[in-house]
């Protein structure tokens, strides 16, 4: 079971990973994953819709995926954000196959760069702070940086 910790629970917290962070689709699930700060705990979050089958099956599917998440934590798994959305096929998905989608999700958080996650990817691996970068426009606002994460000014809304 994951800790409290480790736990997405507030629906703004769901709608700004889902809006604002990397896609990762696999074939039985969507991962939206988002960079922290390095040293904050890994955070999972799981939406297992009707679509996936009855009580039954989405409470199986979901118990699989904490499963999975809490083996990511268990193997050090920090500094970010992860909500990992159902597909109906998750149904009929083994252990496994879920599994090894969470863990691809998670290991694609080095490769992926959103404009929001604070840093750019460099050609050289060095982080680029968004600030220096000049990306970090958006709905009319320029963000600001804070070592390695984005503020908002607190004009728009996510």
């Amino acid at each position: 079971m994951l800790a409290k910790a480790n736990r997405i629970t507030s629906a703004d917290d769901y709608r700004v990973i889902v809006r604002r962070g990397a896609k990762v689709a696999g074939a039985h699930t969507v991962s939206y994953v988002r960079s922290r700060e390095s040293a904050t705990d890994a955070r999972f979050g799981f939406i297992v819709s009707k679509k996936v089958g009855t009580a039954v099956r989405r409470n199986l599917v979901r118990r699989r995926l904490k499963a999975a998440c809490a083996d990511a934590v268990a193997n050090g798994t920090t500094g970010l954000d992860v909500v990992v959305r159902a597909l109906p096929s998750a149904a009929d998905a083994d252990w496994q196959a879920l599994q090894a989608e969470v863990a691809a999700a998670i290991a694609t958080r080095g490769i992926r760069s959103r404009r929001d996650s604070g840093v750019l990817a460099a050609p050289t691996g060095a982080e680029v702070p968004i600030g220096v970068a000049g990306a970090a426009r958006h709905a009319g606002s320029i963000d600001t940086v804070a070592v390695g994460t984005v503020e908002s000014k607190g004009r728009h809304r996510a």
